[in-house]
């Protein structure tokens, strides 16, 4: 009987760490083997049921309910982070998924969008569509996520058409020590999304100093 490699072992420790609902490939375990060892070790451990292959080569950590007998759907957040990762593209929520992620609309999107600095790409997750648009790199890559997130967030909603309580609503997710690097990073954007998040900072502003 050949030797269990070590590797095996500690990229099954590894992934024993993660939450449930973690998503992760080959290129998540590189400081541990080289590519193919990861890809084989991977392989034997969705064949023993620990986790399971959403996409080629994108796994992820299922939960299991024994109340209903089976494993929880695959995480879209997470499984975008990990193509993200493994592809080395830097990503943020767009349209419907920029506003549920940001609270600003309960609506749980029917397509997950995310926009990148990698080509445009579609995958298919079980029923869902995992979206991803190009934009030129210097409107993702100089900002920070939260900043890329809340401009796609805005763009989604449209010129002229946000309501004050959504501009409540953004303003309460912003953070008081974040309101500066927003401004600073967005004097670039289009003149009415830096407008709007002014407007946004300023009602974060004044709510702060009313708390």
């Amino acid at each position: 009987m050949s030797e269990r490699p070590k590797y095996q072992s500690q990229i099954e420790e590894r992934i024993a760490g993660y939450h449930y609902g973690a998503a992760f490939s080959a290129s998540d375990f590189l400081d541990i083997a080289e590519a193919n060892s990861v890809s084989q070790a991977l392989f034997r451990i969705e064949k023993n049921g620990e986790i399971r292959r959403v996409l080629n080569g994108i796994y992820d950590k299922p939960a299991y309910s024994e109340l209903i007998q089976e494993y929880s759907v695959p995480r879209i957040d997470k499984i975008a982070e990990a193509l993200a990762r493994r592809f080395n593209w830097n990503i943020a929520p767009a349209g419907e998924t920029a506003l549920n992620t940001l609270h600003i609309s309960t609506q749980v999107p029917n397509v997950w969008e995310y926009v990148s600095d990698g080509p445009y790409r579609n995958y298919m997750v079980g029923s869902t569509l995992l979206k991803f648009k190009h934009i030129m790199p210097r409107e993702i890559s100089g900002y920070s996520p939260i900043t890329v997130m809340i401009i796609q967030g805005i763009r989604a909603i449209g010129k002229g058409k946000l309501t004050q309580e959504q501009r409540d609503r953004f303003s309460s997710v912003i953070a008081a020590e974040n309101r500066k690097t927003l401004l600073i990073e967005t004097r670039t954007a289009s003149g009415w999304i830096y407008r709007e998040i002014k407007n946004i900072c300023e009602a974060t502003s004044a709510g702060s100093a009313s708390a």
